[in-house]
């Protein structure tokens, strides 16, 4: 499953999540225990979470904009913008 090796050689970016679930897996007594940690390994190589999101913001932009609202930023809490 995880050979370790990333795409140029190296240590793979999710490697030392799997040794933590492969760990778990390997220790525990029922598997359900190591289900968050399976889970963190999954969201490392795909990234779904992130993406889902990433789309809802998207999504709630285009709605706000769509109605004229204007779209909240995390940076901008009001005033003129300047520092």
């Amino acid at each position: 499953m995880a050979s370790g090796f990333g795409i140029h050689g190296g240590r793979g970016r999710c490697y030392p999540v799997w040794l933590d679930f492969s760990e778990c897996m390997s220790q525990c007594q029922d598997p359900r225990e190591c289900v968050p940690l399976r889970e963190d390994y999954f969201e490392c190589l795909h990234h779904r979470k992130e993406f889902t999101r990433m789309n809802a913001i998207s999504k709630e932009k285009q709605r706000q904009l769509k109605e004229g609202d204007q779209p909240s930023s995390e940076g901008n809490h009001g005033g003129s913008g300047h520092h």
